[in-house]
């Protein structure tokens, strides 16, 4: 690929601003616009770990180190923030989101917290009473291994959409998994999406039914895609004006939830061109308020070969906004037994999963995402699929002969041991999402059996010492976006019952902190402008109330945000 100049000159000027001594940037009236002093500042720099007091100008990093060197740099129009003894650090990226599900999810109903099939139903039943027949009625979040036990038989796992439609029988009801691998429909919505006692199984889904063959509304993987689609239809009916402006409000509550938990940047894996078409115009109007990794998805590969050299899109300077990676599904979900198993699931032995593509349309993915220098990213969860995927990539990498390609696993749940020292060899970044583990931790040995789970599961530990990079995220909307849950799954590997599931693959803090800055950075090609609080980088910053390396175990969830800055402004205050 072409050298990039801007970034050449930004090198130049972190160069030139190191040698430079602070009291010369002082006489020369080069004031900063703002000064963070008095606290503990953990750079992630390896030449100088810690620091007590920052500088900024025009968005970037101009020094770093004692109080007395930095009060130097305070001029008239210079704002000053106190630390206060708090702790600063760089700005979390969300390595693995989706970013406008996030702001859909904050739109439709949160059915995270029901704990049984009767809690869903009442959340419909309320909801219908606020709706016009005919509108669509949708949420995410349930997990029916959050569900106490009813009266209400389950057919694999799920009751059937009798009482949901009983509530609902003019409003298409359609309730998505936590997981978003699944979802339950309700009568409206299958009759409208045209699944019925007779209809097939779609290729890689699954309608499951009961003993008389009807549909239950629990639709496995694929099988959700025609509802989705009249789902998205009835979207497009409602008028540019009205969509534009669903858009712009996903934005809003999406920036305003993540900037509120410390994250600057947000790897969003997946959009379709349409979806980035409006951020691009979004970002020219200067309505970005955090920064966005984009992945392309949805697109067939022949779409890909014609239009995406097109989406390149590179940031440089404070850019807001990059796309220069595919998305792509190589199987499903473990809890909805969607994952694709090298051996079949323990509690469902006729199944090893539902692998989501071929092998052969990953692979022309993979070579047309290569000959236009995007990253690949594949979501595999199962070791099957996770071996199949490092497969491909190394065909690619042998092609590429040595050029850094850094692609990606997303999510790499469920690992034989033979494909850990593979991430390394390769370079491949391991997507992972600590707060899984912990969230998923009291199921997975049903999934896999505990023999399994032990030396398959979550295996962080391994990777890191087989010298390969972790970067972290929540996979928000699926869990919330909370940087501090997720670093505290990482570190304790500590469930909701107090239980510990498997902790000998658990991270250190430092481990776990960089796997959330510097490592995600890298992981987007971003560690020369992210990741670290560095002379010359942008002022992406958070201020915590606590030292997360520091407090006890048990008061890391207590961490609060106090600031979080985005290029030296405060978009977030406490």
């Amino acid at each position: 690929m072409a050298r990039n100049p801007s970034l050449m000159k930004m090198l130049l000027m972190m160069a030139a601003l190191a040698l430079l001594p602070l009291s010369a940037l002082a006489d020369e009236g080069d004031r900063a616009d703002l000064v963070l002093v008095g606290g503990r500042v953990v750079t992630l720099a390896e030449d100088q770990p810690e620091a007590r007091a920052v500088a900024v100008r025009d968005g970037r990093i101009i020094a770093v180190g004692d109080v007395e060197e930095i009060e130097q740099l305070i001029g008239e129009q210079t704002e000053v923030i106190d630390l206060a003894e708090r702790v600063l650090i760089p700005g979390f990226h969300e390595g693995h989101g989706h970013f406008l599900g996030l702001g859909e999810a904050r739109m439709t109903l949160d059915l995270r917290d029901t704990r049984s099939f009767s809690d869903v139903v009442e959340k419909v039943r309320d909801a219908v009473a606020e709706t016009e027949p005919g509108v669509w009625i949708t949420g995410r979040g349930w997990h029916q291994e959050d569900w106490v036990d009813e009266e209400l038989p389950r057919i694999e796992g799920v009751p059937a959409h009798g009482p949901l439609s009983e509530v609902s029988p003019d409003n298409p009801v359609f309730l998505a998994h936590a997981s978003g691998h699944a979802a339950i429909a309700n009568q409206l919505a299958m009759r409208l999406a045209g699944i019925a006692v007779g209809t097939p199984d779609p290729d890689r889904g699954e309608i499951v039914r009961d003993e008389d063959g009807e549909p239950t509304g629990y639709l496995r993987q694929a099988a959700q895609e025609p509802v989705r689609n009249v789902m998205r239809t009835w979207l497009e009916g409602l008028g540019q004006i009205e969509r534009q402006a669903r858009f712009a409000r996903q934005v809003e509550l999406a920036s305003e939830n993540a900037l509120a938990h410390g994250v600057t940047s947000f790897h969003d894996q997946g959009l379709r061109f349409d979806e980035i078409d409006r951020l691009i115009g979004l970002e020219e109007e200067a309505g970005l308020p955090l920064r966005l990794y984009v992945s392309v998805i949805g697109e067939t590969n022949a779409v890909l070969e014609r239009r995406l050299a097109d989406y390149w899109r590179v940031a440089e300077g404070d850019d807001m906004l990059t796309v220069r990676s595919v998305k792509r599904h190589l199987d499903g979900a473990l809890g909805t037994h969607g994952a694709w198993l090298l051996r079949p699931y323990e509690d469902r032995p006729e199944s090893s999963g539902l692998p989501q593509m071929s092998l052969g349309d990953l692979r022309q993915t993979a070579a047309i995402a290569y000959q236009r220098g995007f990253q690949l990213h594949t979501h595999a969860i199962g070791d099957r699929a996770n071996r199949e995927a490092l497969d491909i990539y190394a065909s690619i990498y042998r092609l590429a002969r040595g050029e850094d390609l850094r692609w990606r696993i997303e999510h790499a749940q469920n690992l034989h041991p033979d494909e850990v020292p593979r991430f390394a060899e390769l370079g491949v970044i391991a997507s992972m999402q600590g707060i899984h583990a912990t969230s998923d931790g009291p199921w997975v040995p049903q999934r896999l059996g505990e023999e399994r789970a032990r030396r398959k599961a979550y295996v962080w530990r391994s990777l890191i010492d087989a010298d390969a990079m972790i970067c972290n995220g929540t996979d928000v909307p699926v869990e919330p976006i909370s940087p501090i849950a997720s670093f505290h799954a990482s570190v304790t590997r500590e469930m909701e019952d107090g239980e510990r599931f498997f902790p000998e693959q658990r991270m250190t803090r430092m481990e776990a902190l960089k796997s959330y800055t510097l490592n995600c950075a890298h992981a987007v090609f971003e560690e020369e402008r992210l990741g670290s609080i560095e002379v010359g980088k942008l002022a992406d910053l958070v201020v915590l109330d606590r030292d997360l390396l520091e407090v006890d175990e048990d008061e890391i969830t207590d961490i609060q945000v106090d600031l979080t800055l985005v290029g030296g402004e405060v978009r977030y205050r406490r």
